[in-house]
């Protein structure tokens, strides 16, 4: 590992289910291992006790993929959270892993407003601050409603509100001074950021630049990685690519990293797989360099 560097994968994986319809998480550690040295690897889609989902036998795969990386620390962020037959709870929802010092973490559920008609799930966010190379970075991952867009564009705004009151916390609410004890103790949050996702729009859908828009001054905007790194080239699908009988109508991309703007001079490498056949979605490598160019 590059000390002076952070490489970063995010993976829809549904639930580990391969284009040959096994549910295999092993396969999915390490091809991820293989795609890259990752400090952080950000996962949508990871399942526990829902054994009606296809190729799954109900295991709890937050717990087996943390067994699968040691040396890395998990938070997994449930979306669903239901009464399962079994007696036990079943949960579905997003997962990220870092090798990295997490300083704080936070699960958030994201807006679920009302939409006749639409089939739809809960959908939630996860959010880390790390100790990166260069200071507090915060992480975060989601995967927005497929079937509504009304949802959907919910999601993103909450999104962004999210991002600015962590970003003005950082800025105003923040000291070195330790104030309090226990949970009143202030803890270092961090305005830089990165936002990884299964975004469920494509790039020319207004959402995604309804994410880039801007806060102000004080608020760092978010970027869309692979634009601020190949401006005016097409961003490479993300899913469909082997997994044609879920996606007939073609591969497209759906599958973003966003970086706050004072990120963007750090940004070496923004990488798509097109081999791995793992998933029906295909994994995303960001790497930053510890030193802004």
């Amino acid at each position: 590992m590059d000390n002076k560097q952070l490489n970063l994968i995010t993976w829809n994986i549904q639930w580990g289910r391969g284009c040959d319809g096994a549910v295999d998480l092993e396969r999915i550690v390490a091809a991820a291992r293989d795609l890259a040295d990752f400090d952080v690897l950000c996962l949508q889609e990871v399942a526990s006790n829902f054994a009606t989902l296809p190729g799954s036998s109900g295991e709890d795969q937050p717990a087996l993929i943390a067994d699968l990386l040691p040396g890395y620390t998990p938070f997994f962020a449930p979306a669903t959270d239901v009464l399962a037959a079994n007696g036990a709870r079943a949960q579905f929802g997003n997962m990220i892993l870092s090798r990295l010092p997490v300083v704080q973490a936070f699960r958030h559920l994201l807006p679920w407003p009302v939409d006749p008609g639409a089939s739809s799930m809960q959908r939630s966010l996860v959010e880390m601050v790390i100790d990166a190379p260069f200071g507090a970075l915060r992480l975060m991952t989601t995967h927005l409603e497929y079937f509504s867009a009304l949802q959907r564009a919910s999601q993103v705004e909450r999104i962004r509100e999210l991002h600015a009151e962590a970003a003005m916390r950082a800025r105003h609410e923040q000291s070195p001074a330790t104030t309090g004890i226990g949970p009143f103790r202030p803890v270092l949050r961090a305005a830089s950021a990165i936002l990884t996702a299964d975004f469920n729009f494509r790039p020319e859908d207004p959402s995604h630049d309804r994410l880039s828009a801007s806060f102000g001054s004080e608020v760092p905007a978010l970027r869309d990685a692979w634009q601020v790194l190949y401006p005016g080239v097409a961003h490479l699908p993300s899913v469909g690519v082997f997994d044609v009988e879920q996606w007939p109508g073609g591969p497209f991309c759906c599958d973003f990293i966003y970086v706050s703007e004072d990120l963007c001079t750090r940004i070496s490498q923004v990488r798509t797989d097109q081999s791995i056949d793992a998933s029906d979605h295909q994994p995303v490598v960001l790497t930053l360099h510890g030193d802004a160019r």
